[in-house]
C-alpha cells in the first residue's frame, strides 16, 4: 500500500445531540476514544465506542449525534491517500471492530495528537498501518450487533422484547443471546435494563419532567416500576436521585 500524501488530516473531535449531517468530497475515518458516538452513513445506523470504528466514504451523507461525553478521533482521507481497491472494501462495511493492534495505533496517535500538532511524517507512516489494520480483520459480533444497539438507544421506550431484537439483526432469539454474552458479557434483557436505568437517570439529572414522563421516556410501563427498578439496581428512589444530582 502507498503511504499516503500529506493531504491527510486528524483531529479530535466530541459531538453533542444536535444533528450534525454532512457530505463531502474526501473519505473520513471515526476512531472513538471515550463514550459512545451514534451514527448514520448511507442510511445505515450503529453505535460506535472504542470497540467499533467507522469509515465514510467521500460523497456519503452521514450524521453523528450523542447525549453522552465523547471523543473520537477524525482523519480525513483526500483524493489519492487510499487506494481505490481499500476504499471499496472499506465503503462495503462502513462499521468495523477495532481489532487489538487497531486499537493499539490508535491510542497511539492519541497520545500524539493531545501533545499538539502530530508530525507529517508520522502520520504518512501511520495512516497505511491503520488502514491495513481496519482491512486485516473479518467483521466481529459487536459489529453486527451495533445497529441493534444504535435502534434501541434511539428507542429505549418501545416495547422491546428478545425476540424483536433478534428480528432486527435477522439472528433467533438463542443466537442473539450467545452473541450478547460473547461481545458485552451479558443478555440483552440485562442490557436493556441498565441502558433504561441508565437513560432514566440521565433524565433525572438534567431534565425538570416528572417521575411520569421520564419513567414513560425511558420504557417502564408507570412512575412505580421506575422507582422499583431503581431502588434495586441503586438503593435510592428517583426523587433521591435528582436531588443528590442538584447537590
Amino acid at each position: 500500500m502507498a503511504l499516503p500524501a500529506p493531504t491527510s488530516r486528524i483531529a479530535i473531535r466530541a459531538y453533542g445531540a444536535d444533528s450534525t449531517v454532512d457530505r463531502h468530497d474526501f473519505a473520513q475515518v471515526v476512531l472513538p476514544l471515550a463514550g459512545r458516538l451514534c451514527m448514520e452513513i448511507a442510511g445505515a445506523g450503529a453505535r460506535l465506542d472504542r470497540g467499533v470504528g467507522a469509515f465514510v466514504e467521500a460523497g456519503a451523507r452521514h450524521d453523528q449525534v450523542s447525549d453522552a461525553a465523547n471523543r473520537s478521533i477524525i482523519l480525513d482521507l483526500h483524493a489519492g491517500d487510499l487506494d481505490p481497491r481499500t476504499a471499496e472494501c472499506l465503503a462495503r462495511r462502513p462499521y468495523v471492530a477495532l481489532a487489538p493492534e487497531a486499537r493499539s495505533l490508535v491510542d497511539y496517535m492519541e497520545a500524539l495528537a493531545v501533545r499538539g500538532r502530530v508530525p507529517p511524517h508520522r502520520l504518512r507512516l501511520w495512516v497505511p498501518l491503520l488502514l491495513d489494520a481496519l482491512l486485516g480483520e473479518p467483521p466481529q459480533p459487536r459489529a453486527r450487533l451495533a445497529p441493534l444497539l444504535a435502534t434501541v438507544e434511539a428507542q429505549p421506550a418501545r416495547g422491546w422484547t428478545a425476540e424483536a431484537m433478534a428480528a432486527q439483526v435477522g439472528v433467533s432469539a438463542s443466537r442473539l443471546h450467545a452473541l450478547f454474552q460473547q461481545e458485552l458479557g451479558t443478555t440483552p434483557r440485562a442490557w436493556l435494563s441498565a441502558l433504561r436505568r441508565e437513560r432514566a437517570c440521565d433524565l433525572l439529572a438534567r431534565t425538570a419532567l416528572p417521575i411520569a414522563e421520564v419513567a414513560y421516556r425511558c420504557g417502564y410501563a408507570d412512575q412505580s416500576a421506575l422507582t422499583r427498578a431503581l431502588r434495586r439496581a441503586t438503593g435510592h428512589t428517583p426523587a433521591a436521585i435528582r436531588r443528590q444530582a442538584r447537590g
